[in-house]
């Protein structure tokens, strides 16, 4: 009995090295392609794949060249179509995808997305960053609770973009008065916006990025954070409120969920459909041993990127959770991120861009 228990761990043994022989002999050599869903520089999801590609190569068995490809296009639409539909199913993908496009397939928003984003090999996420409801330090609102008494401008990207959603959500949910003024190509242009006066605040954007893109804002604080959404409050701002707890019904519950957990999507990483689960292992390997190698968390620190990783495993079931909520819970969603026609207006002199951040 000894003998066949020994025999048998040996094959084990012997045949878990064999498959991670396969894994090293394939990548050797070869070159993996880093899709990017926006264009070289265009902001945090450029950053974030190229920070993670210049190092995750050194931690896939055979040491892959990793080659960023940037292919913008419908908000992140292109890249996720293409990474289904065209690329090689044999895990010489990457791709950092957008994250509102879970919550656009769980609702059926855009015709134009051919992905199906379960069928996606999830590799892990880089940053669940809560998403900012911010004003100017001048704004005569301080708190969500004067957003629910006063009409506040609030500057967003073009219509479907995840800022005008957002606002149009806290309005239509949280009893808020936010003016919409929308149509700014990016959150650049919001943020000048709020700069000079024109809008009182921007309808979202990310803590870390308030911190690695305008430091100041925080620093100097110039901004008022009045609400942050996300699955849990960021540590640096233990005072602001988290969207999941500001139900005012108990049946609104389940929306403020949807919300929250879309926005904990943050940048995720994945390889195409259809490859061999030894490689997706492998690939899910070397990216958590990449976010705790300390060449890697100089280099984020240095880009003042904020990580906080979650595995492959976790971002698949976090993504299962939103396609697979009850389609009462996304009729509703669907109708509360629908801005009101007396809630919206244009951004003047602006001409709209195509950016969906």
């Amino acid at each position: 009995m000894r003998v066949v228990t020994v025999f048998a761990l040996l094959l084990g043994i012997s045949g878990g090295l064999a498959r991670a022989d396969e894994v090293e002999d394939f990548y050797r050599g070869k070159t993996i392609q880093f899709i990017i869903r926006s264009a070289a520089g265009g902001g945090g999801y450029d950053s974030y794949a190229r920070l993670l590609g210049r190092f995750i190569g050194q931690h896939i068995p055979g040491n892959p060249r990793v080659l960023p490809v940037n292919m913008p296009g419908g908000g992140g639409i292109v890249a996720a179509n293409y990474v289904a539909r065209v690329a090689p199913r044999d895990g010489t993908i990457l791709a950092i995808v957008s994250q509102g496009l879970v919550a656009d397939q769980a609702l059926g928003l855009n015709k134009s997305l051919q992905a199906d984003l379960r069928e996606f090999n999830w590799i892990g996420n880089m940053s669940d960053s809560n998403q900012i409801l911010a004003v100017w330090h001048s704004s005569p609102t301080k708190s969500f609770a004067d957003a629910r008494k006063r009409e506040t401008t609030i500057g967003t990207t073009q219509a479907g973009s995840i800022s005008q959603q957002l606002t149009a959500f806290y309005n239509n949910v949280l009893g808020a008065k936010l003016k919409i003024i929308f149509g700014y190509p990016d959150g650049h242009d919001a943020d000048l916006a709020m700069e000079r006066g024109e809008v009182e605040g921007r309808g979202t954007n990310t803590w870390a990025s308030y911190i690695a893109v305008t430091p100041h804002y925080v620093s100097e604080k110039l901004i008022i954070p009045l609400l942050q959404v996300g699955l849990r409050k960021d540590p640096a701002l233990p005072d602001t409120p988290l969207l999941k707890d500001m139900a005012l019904k108990p049946q609104d519950q389940p929306l403020l969920d949807f919300m929250s957990k879309a926005v904990a999507v943050g940048r995720p990483i994945a390889t195409t459909p259809g490859v061999p689960a030894p490689r997706v292992a492998a690939l899910r390997r070397a990216f958590d041993e990449t976010l705790k190698d300390p060449e890697f968390i100089r280099a984020a620190e240095i880009e003042r990127a904020e990580i906080s990783a979650m595995t492959g495993a976790e971002l698949a079931l976090l993504i299962d959770e939103l396609l697979g909520a009850p389609d009462s819970v996304k009729e509703r969603v669907r109708q509360a991120i629908q801005p009101r026609a007396s809630d919206l207006q244009q951004a003047s002199g602006v001409q709209p861009g195509a950016s969906k951040e």
